[in-house]
């Protein structure tokens, strides 16, 4: 291996993003092939995305050759990255797969999140926290996206690793640090420039790049949000081919620009995260043009969930081999329920997002709606948001095709009605005009609000209704 980051596949990890991290810090990366790949890479990084037991299976096993080659290695201290799944394989074993032995490398079990009050998958933007020991990174928020963690900080302390903690109703690991690795439950390649800070940092511990500047004497004073995370502002990207649309309804499209622009400009506002919509494929019958989603993954270092046309797990992987975190999902999965928990066993539910269209009933209630709106379903939104969740969607996009590119607000009262019902997490979609309506829909219970032509049209940018939010009382990460 020539490159000095060599990057191994968990099987399911989305790799496009991590890349696109190592292309922004200009330094060659390339795949592991072989467990003396491992053994010889400068840095090696493990990324995470998918299931405890499938990715253990990928390995071998717990006694394989790859698990061996990466115990030798974590255990000599040598430089090595573990994220989100990554972290995770490391212990003893997961409640997400019973029976399955991890690495063993952390004597700890790794156990689901089982908050009071709050929505798992933990979703978004938390704070991160690391203890005075800790020689790699300043406190700051990065982006979660997981239902399981290590829990028990006192033995991960006590095993001799630096502990930086974050807290969703009670504290776990966010990232741990021996040596020369470090091993994150965040994604530090979706965690904007103080992720990309801390990874160039973990490289120059390695000698791969020299060291950053020197941190300002003071750090922030930040304060973990009181709902668990932060709430997410998300610009939406409407896509037809290969160019971003906005209509009313989903009807009547008209241009709105290049999708890696406006991409990297909402990034530079402040978005917490981009959603992209391909409104044709469905109806067209085609997947969602790939090389859009690559052209955006490269200017984003924020997450990306990307919908429209995904049938299979096989179209899902294209989607995150191309460059998106998360994969939207409808009409396939109205015709074909399973395919929820097909995606979420492969991918893990923190991938699985439920695009979830509906429209108001003629006999009251709220419908699903498919095909990019033309064909009414008849079955009740409410139930099939609680029967997708049960099937494995770690995330509902909610929208009101009654209200959507009206600029009416969101339809809050749908809104309130599927959030009481679930108890994941839910963005709400459909009608937004103004900083009050994003308001309005984070007082009914969103966990993040999505908006296209307020942000299109530049009536506002996410700057200025991040400060007109927070000004209302809205906790956001600035």
């Amino acid at each position: 291996m020539n490159a000095p980051v060599v990057i191994l596949s968990t099987g399911a990890a989305n790799l496009a993003s991590v890349r696109a991290l190592f292309d922004r810090l200009d330094i060659a990366h390339n795949e592991a092939q072989s467990p003396a790949d491992i053994a010889s890479a400068p840095a090696l990084v493990l990324p995470g995305v998918g299931s405890f037991g499938h990715a253990m299976t990928e390995f071998g096993g717990t006694s394989g050759p790859i698990a061996n080659a990466l115990r030798a290695r974590i255990n000599a201290g040598l430089p090595t990255l573990c994220i989100c799944l990554g972290l995770q394989l490391l212990a003893t074993s997961s409640e997400e797969s019973p029976g399955v032995q991890g690495l063993n490398i952390l004597d700890v079990p790794v156990q689901k999140l089982r908050p009071k009050n709050l929505t798992v998958p933990h979703m978004g933007w938390n704070l991160v926290q690391p203890s005075s020991s800790n020689i790699i990174f300043q406190p700051g928020f990065a982006y979660f996206a997981n239902s399981f963690a290590i829990i028990d900080l006192k033995s991960l302390q006590s095993q001799g690793w630096s502990v930086a903690a974050t807290t969703y109703d009670a504290p776990f690991a966010a990232a741990i640090q021996r040596q020369n690795v470090l091993a994150c439950q965040f994604h530090p390649e979706l965690s904007g420039p103080w992720g990309q800070a801390l990874v160039h940092s973990w490289l120059a511990r390695a000698g791969l790049l020299p060291e950053p500047a020197a941190a300002a004497s003071s750090v922030p004073n930040l304060s973990p949000p009181k709902l668990g995370v932060c709430s997410r502002i998300i610009p939406c990207l409407d896509v037809k081919g290969g160019r971003i649309v906005k209509g009313i309804k989903f009807q009547g499209l008209r241009d709105a620009g290049d999708p890696a622009e406006r991409a990297a400009e909402y990034q530079r506002q402040g978005a917490d995260e981009l959603v992209i919509l391909d409104v044709s494929a469905t109806p067209e019958a085609r997947a969602t043009a790939a090389e859009t989603v690559r052209a955006v993954r490269k200017v984003l270092s924020i997450p990306l969930t990307v919908g429209g046309g995904v049938r299979t797990p096989e179209d899902a992987s294209r989607l995150l081999d191309a460059g998106a975190d998360k994969v939207g999902v409808n009409s396939a999965a109205v015709d074909r329920p399973e395919l929820l928990t097909d995606l979420a066993n492969r991918f893990g539910r923190q991938c699985v997002v439920l695009a979830l269209d509906a429209a108001r009933s003629p006999s009251g209630g709220w419908e699903v709606v498919t095909r990019s709106g033309t064909h009414r379903t008849g079955i009740d939104a409410i139930q099939w948001a609680k029967d997708a969740q049960a099937r494995g969607a770690g995330e509902i996009l909610l929208t009101s095709w009654d209200r959507d590119g009206t600029g009416e607000g969101y339809d809050t009262l749908l809104l309130s009605e599927i959030t009481k019902a679930t108890s994941i997490p839910v963005i709400a979609s459909g009608g937004a005009a103004s900083a009050n309506h994003l308001f309005h829909a984070l007082q009914a219970g969103a966990h993040a609000v999505l908006a296209a032509t307020i942000f299109h049209d530049g009536t506002h940018t996410v700057a200025s209704v991040k400060h007109q939010l927070a000004s209302l009382g809205a906790e956001i990460r600035s």
